[in-house]
């Protein structure tokens, strides 16, 4: 390995970027998890700096990774949807700057419409195959009846469901633990390592669907988390109030455990071929998540249809950077989001930050540097959170599924397909937005019957009360208060936040909240 031994302020030009999805904070050890053993985690914060208010930004799965590549949030606009011609990409900028940026991940959603211009960004890229529904295994005539009696008809795991019944197919085929999705992406991580780790100037993103359920882990994982549960499997929990039992809980919450210790364990691999070739001199590591996951709290399961309670939207994040080895172990209070992650990534390569990006790096948050007032979270055609650190609010428009609020995009996909015929009929041209390089887009009506997150499996956003919380007396957000000081307070953070995006003018209507001059 050549001498580099990067000081601080110099840029390392290697980093490994390792991103999960759905690792609650509150399962971790370094952030006071005490149900689930994390000796891995634990040990990479005892040598990297942790970050204690760090949030999402967009809501779920792949409007979190726009975030990651565009560095500004995006939910105010589009919906699950594919990156835009226009935006910033994050890892295709590294690329044009001449930094191998490569992806390893078992993230399906990738793969399907609603997802499929992601991927291509790195220079090279590679997909494991298997995790939940992914379309892999071929089996024209499964055993119905089997499924049947294996899998809890609680859950999601209906057999006669096709994609439901799609992960169970694959299921038969995942026996020893290499055959999981999540170790083979680790694996595929350490072949990289071994062909790359004596060259500079690349970012590997080592993207891992789990702990997202299906909970599903090898049985050594389990074995620490027995419940005494004899019914059939329970790993699948559907985005609804809570129904089963204790004992059901129980079980539901113990194979979430053993998927995290899996992940622990694993990652704990990653941090032994650190040692092992003193990678910490000379590389970042950055570990994090998209978003968290209820377990029960609040009698909920999931995370789509209630407000963005702490344990989905408080998450995890860790950070190694040489230049700043010297601050092992520190934690840093100051806010920041997922946003944040592109601007970072683009100063430790020493690359300019385009005037899109809304998110700050967090590298000087590490020397003490203040972050910002408040940030703003939220779901599309779903409520907006706010937090100053203090308190955090959740607003509700006056009609949830009032169908005022548009689409604008170039590429009219949801999720697992095309915009409908009917959604089509209402486009027109809107804009140029301040973040769409002079470009024009087309604004669809979001209708409320659209196959949008939520909306597949019958499921769709509840109407719960705007609500304030106060954050150090109420952590688990058990107890709204009325404060119409706050809420004032956090309202116009709100409208800053939203202004410094260029929401669409409907937006702001839509959220009672006063409108700039519109876009069309």
């Amino acid at each position: 390995m050549t001498d580099r031994g990067y000081p601080k302020g110099t840029h390392p030009m290697r980093a490994v970027f390792v991103l999960f999805d759905s690792l609650n904070r509150h399962a971790l050890g370094c952030y006071g998890g005490a149900g689930i053993a994390t000796p891995n985690f634990d040990r990479f914060a005892a040598r990297a700096v942790t970050f204690d208010n760090h949030y999402v930004g967009s809501l779920p799965c792949m409007p979190a990774r726009r975030d990651m590549h565009t560095g500004r949030l995006n939910f105010m606009h589009r919906s699950w949807g594919p990156l835009e011609p226009f935006d910033n990409s994050m890892p295709d900028m590294l690329r044009q700057a001449g930094v191998h940026s490569h992806l390893i991940s078992d993230h399906f959603h990738y793969f399907e419409d609603g997802g499929a211009t992601y991927h291509s960004r790195y220079k090279t890229w590679e997909f494991i195959r298997g995790q939940e529904y992914d379309p892999w295994i071929a089996m024209v005539e499964p055993p119905l009846d089997r499924f049947k009696a294996m899998y809890s008809d609680k859950h999601y795991n209906v057999p006669t469901e096709p994609k439901r019944r799609q992960h169970q197919i694959n299921r038969e085929k995942i026996r020893a633990e290499e055959d999981f999705p999540g170790p083979a992406c680790f694996a595929r991580a350490f072949a990289f390592l071994d062909d790359n780790r004596d060259a500079d100037n690349w970012f590997l993103q080592l993207e891992c669907f789990d702990p997202h359920e299906p909970f599903f882990a090898p049985e050594k994982y389990r074995e620490p988390y027995r419940t005494g549960y004899n019914g059939p499997i329970l790993d699948w929990p559907k985005y609804a109030p809570v129904k089963e039992s204790p004992e059901e809980i129980a079980e539901i919450r113990a194979n979430y455990a053993a998927l995290v210790a899996m992940c622990d364990a694993w990652f704990g691999k990653l941090l032994d071929y650190f040692d092992a070739h003193d990678l910490w001199r000379d590389t970042c590591l950055v570990l994090t998540t998209d978003h968290g996951f209820l377990l029960a709290e609040h009698d909920w399961w999931g995370k789509n249809l209630t407000p963005y309670y702490e344990e989905i939207s408080h998450i995890p994040l860790i950070l190694h950077h040489p230049g700043h080895a010297g601050r092992a172990g520190q934690r840093v209070a100051a806010l920041t989001q997922t946003t944040d992650l592109m601007p970072t990534f683009l100063e430790i390569f020493g690359q300019p930050i385009p005037a899109e990006v809304t998110g700050r790096s967090i590298l000087p948050l590490i020397e003490g540097a203040e972050g910002p007032s408040a940030l703003a979270f939220g779901m599309f055609g779903g409520p907006i959170g706010v937090t100053d650190g203090e308190y955090s609010y959740f607003r509700y428009p006056a009609d949830l599924f009032d169908e005022r609020l548009g689409e604008y995009t170039l590429i009219p996909t949801h999720m697992t397909g095309f915009f409908t015929l009917k959604e089509l009929a209402t486009g027109r041209m809107a804009g140029p937005f301040d973040f769409t390089k002079g470009q024009k887009l087309i604004r669809y009506d979001a209708l409320n019957e659209a196959r949008r997150p939520p909306g597949l499996d019958g499921t769709r956003f509840v109407a719960f009360d705007s609500a304030v919380y106060h954050n150090a007396t109420d952590p688990h957000q058990l107890h709204p208060i009325r404060d119409a000081a706050v809420e004032a307070r956090l309202s116009a953070e709100i409208l800053r936040i939203l202004r410094a995006h260029d929401a669409p003018p409907e937006y702001f209507a839509w959220m009672g909240l006063d409108a700039p001059h519109g876009h069309d």
